[in-house]
């Protein structure tokens, strides 16, 4: 029984996990990557839809200051362009007609700051999530042992194994964040 417990309790769990990760893709650490701009939403009038960058051209990085986008569709230039410029990245996008260049600026220490605080709060998020779902899970035991689907024991292993669980993601999430802080500080 505590083993179908692990395993709701882990799926849920790593989704946060898996969130966070797709987060810290998008933080800027003075190095050029795609993960920076791919998923910038862009409004394609020509489509009448708002799509991701991904979708709409081949995202590279020729150097390590530049991010060099290139449309798949040669009419839909202007519309990245646009929406990279309203985008929160903070890059000024570069046109040619063809390509777009986003040359990344070297990060001040100040802002270097600001980010590593930034990519903390974003652990402290999933982490917060995570505890949630610990909590559900354990009314969950609770309600089960009441209705007495669970002895006291069984319950009790129950809620140990969550414990575990929480305990092994929330690891994750301390080196995920304590890696990205050091991208920042160094990078």
């Amino acid at each position: 029984m505590s083993s179908a417990i692990e395993k709701e309790c882990r799926s849920a769990m790593s989704k946060s996990v898996e969130y966070l990760k797709d987060e810290l893709k998008g933080v800027r650490t003075g190095q050029a990557t795609p993960g920076l701009v791919e998923h910038v939403r862009i409004e394609v009038q020509s489509y009448g839809s708002t799509m991701q960058l991904l979708e709409l051209a081949a995202i590279s990085v020729p150097d390590p200051q530049t991010i060099m986008v290139k449309p798949f569709d040669p009419s839909t230039v202007k519309d990245i362009e646009r929406g990279l410029q309203s985008s929160d990245v903070g890059i000024t996008p570069m046109s040619d007609g063809k390509i777009i260049r986003l040359p990344i600026p070297p990060l001040s220490g100040e802002r270097r700051q600001q980010i590593a605080s930034q990519v903390k709060k974003m652990g402290e998020t999933q982490k917060i999530a995570i505890r949630n779902i610990r909590r559900d899970m354990n009314k969950k035991i609770d309600a089960d042992k009441k209705s007495g689907a669970f002895s006291e024991d069984e319950a009790d292993t129950a809620k140990e194994v969550v414990q575990k669980v929480i305990n092994s993601c929330e690891k994750e999430i301390d080196s995920l964040i304590a890696a990205k802080t050091k991208d920042v500080s160094e990078g």
